[in-house]
């Protein structure tokens, strides 16, 4: 079972942001052109905030307002919940399904290593469960196993 640095490393550490004070009209068409559900917010380094697709049809859509005229920080949410690289993925899952969240900062010594999202999650889980039915097929049919 993998634990969420070893995620982040498998899957890359690029994370995409906006600060507080950008358009959510930006952030949206930052999420669109890199095809991902959430952006993190940050001041610097300092992780601050989190925007996701969610906040923006719950909170500019459904309230009448305009993307290019309400701020990132208008929407967004402050209290972020955030992993630890050594949390595994069985953790990491808990913690969202707990959380509500569907997107998850990866923060060591206070400082984001990465992001995974629950499609992360479940991809590897299917992955180990898949790779122990081969194991199990392989050794029901005698074939050697591999280490």
């Amino acid at each position: 079972m993998f634990n969420a640095k070893q995620l982040i490393d498998a899957k890359g550490h690029e994370v995409w942001t906006v600060r507080h004070t950008q358009t959510v009209y930006e952030a949206v068409s930052l999420m669109a052109e890199k095809d991902v559900g959430s952006l993190l917010v940050m001041q610097g380094e300092k992780l601050v905030g989190i925007i996701t697709e969610r906040h923006y049809a719950r909170n500019v859509v459904l309230k009448g307002k305009t993307s290019p005229h309400t701020l990132v920080g208008e929407i967004m949410s402050r209290s972020v919940v955030c992993a630890r690289p050594e949390q595994t993925v069985d953790e990491c899952m808990d913690l969202m399904t707990r959380k509500r969240v569907r997107h998850l900062p990866v923060l060591e010594r206070g400082k984001v290593i990465g992001i995974i999202s629950i499609g992360d999650l479940v991809k590897s889980i299917i992955d180990d469960q898949s790779f122990i039915i081969e194991q199990l097929e392989n050794y029901i049919s005698g074939e050697k196993l591999a280490h």
